[in-house]
């Protein structure tokens, strides 16, 4: 059936059938993946998929319901669905269906050559990706993985109110996991590359990374334990901010769950940090002119030179708290309920580069790879507590590779004493973004 006609057949019954106002959030993918190991490609999958949910509102309650089909049969059970599921809720404060600005932002147009490329094309590059990595360096013994991916989605939004939105994204992602080793010490290294287009992937460029990020993990140690002076270089930091992101929702902070609640207008960071939330961004993985209420989205500074000027917001957070929404309402898929999460999120960059942050240090570490970020983060509290790689600096430059460390401190206090944030900024696979940031003093436990 066609995906306009039944959406459009599954409101009008939706009014019919005693729901007072409702919306429809559809999804529709396209995706291929292909795996490589030891110069052969070990898995290779091409699919497509599509979802649908209908959100209404019965007897002042917010009810879902969702389905792949698209029939007759589906419109009864969707409505239904919302239905049973507005009567078992519970909740005083109410999602609402939103009506809609009166105008959006306009994207600029952007041109992909995702649809264009065919599939032996990308399964050579992922072999590439791999020769590559195998060439760069003697001591990379084998590899853990290549991967590359290409997908394209589209988001509908619709709702009895007259709205009718779309929003359509394609992205190209490939990835190397190499292994060096060198007598009995070994290093694990990862090269990634995402865009647009496929022609910004560089086969060779990724295999080249992750060799040298595992030929520079050999012959690590630990050190002693003490405080030390610490930059998180910006794949790291992507991990760290990402995390704590949640802190920043105003929906966590009306139920306890970030410290942030009311701190608007203070400072919150050291005036080196500003956080940008920019759904507007060119060739961001969580770029839409809209959320998923329909919200007109907007860039922000979330905290512009150390001040907190914002939460972000849905429309029922910003009700509870009257104030308007962010545009910050999202669905991780179209099953789930919607929830306050960033878009483009990333620490907004300095000027400095790494060895001029290496520099400013002194003495101290450089941590290129946080582990345990799930059960050694409480983002809550702020507190961590992390393993750790990375290496030392002695006197500005980079002096022994270090293992086997856990580093320690809290989120909140990390960013009040950042001292500086760098300039190479990344977006390592995913919409939350970071440079180098030199976070001023951590706890370090080590081996010695």
């Amino acid at each position: 059936m066609d995906m306009n006609l039944f959406m459009d057949r599954l409101l009008k019954a939706a009014v019919e059938k005693g729901i007072s106002e409702a919306e429809v959030y559809c999804e529709e993918a396209d995706s291929f993946r292909a795996k490589a190991m030891e110069g052969a490609i070990q898995d290779y999958q091409v699919s497509s998929s599509s979802g649908l949910s209908l959100r209404g509102t019965v007897n002042g309650k917010m009810g879902y319901a969702s389905t792949q089909a698209y029939d007759d049969a589906a419109i009864e059970q969707l409505i239904e669905g919302v239905k049973e599921s507005a009567a078992l809720t519970e909740a005083e404060e109410q999602d609402e269906i939103f009506a809609g600005e009166k105008e959006y932002p306009v994207l600029p147009k952007t041109e992909s050559d995702i649809d264009g490329v065919s599939a032996d094309r990308k399964l050579e590059a992922c072999l590439n990706i791999e020769k590559a990595a195998l060439a760069a360096d003697k001591r990379i013994w084998k590899m853990q993985g290549t991967m590359l991916a290409t997908a394209t989605s589209k988001t509908y939004l619709r709702n009895t109110h007259g709205l009718n939105l779309s929003n359509e994204s394609r992205y190209c992602m490939a990835y190397a996991l190499a292994v060096a080793k060198d007598g009995e010490s070994t290093g694990v290294g990862f090269g990634l590359d995402i865009g647009g287009n496929f022609a910004d992937i560089d086969p060779e460029k990724i295999g080249r990374k992750a060799s040298a990020e595992a030929v520079s993990q050999l012959h690590g140690r630990s050190v002693p334990a003490g405080e030390y002076r610490v930059v998180v270089r910006n794949d790291a930091m992507c991990d760290l901010l990402a995390t704590f992101s949640s802190i920043f929702s105003a929906e966590n902070a009306q139920q306890n769950l970030s410290l942030l609640g009311g701190k608007e207008g203070t400072a919150i960071a050291s005036e080196a940090v500003t956080i940008m939330d920019d759904p507007l961004l060119p060739g961001g993985l969580a770029t839409s002119a809209f959320d998923a209420e329909g919200s007109a989205c907007r860039t922000k500074a979330v905290v512009d030179k150390g001040v907190l000027t914002t939460l972000l917001h849905s429309r029922k957070t910003a009700r509870k708290q009257g104030v308007q929404s962010t545009g910050n309402a999202n669905r991780a898929r179209y099953t789930s309920t919607v929830h306050v999460a960033p878009t483009n999120f990333f620490f907004k960059p300095g000027d400095k580069d790494m060895s001029a942050l290496m520099a400013d240090m002194g003495d101290g570490l450089v941590i290129t790879e946080l582990g345990g970020l799930h059960s050694g983060a409480n983002p809550a509290s702020g507190d961590f507590s992390l393993i750790a790689k990375g290496y030392t600096v002695k006197g500005g430059q980079r002096e022994q590779t270090v293992e086997q460390i856990t580093v320690a401190g809290n989120f909140y206090q990390v960013l009040k004493q950042i001292k500086a944030v760098g300039s190479d900024l990344v977006f390592p696979g995913s919409s939350v973004g970071s440079p180098s940031v030199d976070v001023g003093t951590l706890t370090v436990s080590g081996g010695q």
